[in-house]
């Protein structure tokens, strides 16, 4: 199992996505090449925060601004 793949598990698991694991998945996909299954796992965390199934701390810090 390649780092992109325990990176989603760990976000899917407890339903946060952290501004470091976001940051370290951003520079991966980036700058690395990568299996069919981190490709996948990618996939599946992207459309685990569109449908609300986990939290973002980037988005929440980004939500948290447009309020002040």
């Amino acid at each position: 199992m390649g780092i992109i793949n325990r990176l989603v598990e760990e976000a899917l698991k407890t339903g946060y996505l952290t501004l470091e694991a976001e940051e370290q998945l951003r520079k991966l996909v980036q700058t690395t090449k990568y299996s069919q299954d981190d490709f996948d796992a990618f996939v599946s965390l992207q459309l685990a925060a569109q449908e609300g199934l986990i939290r973002q701390e980037s988005r929440e810090a980004w939500n948290q601004n447009q309020s002040s």
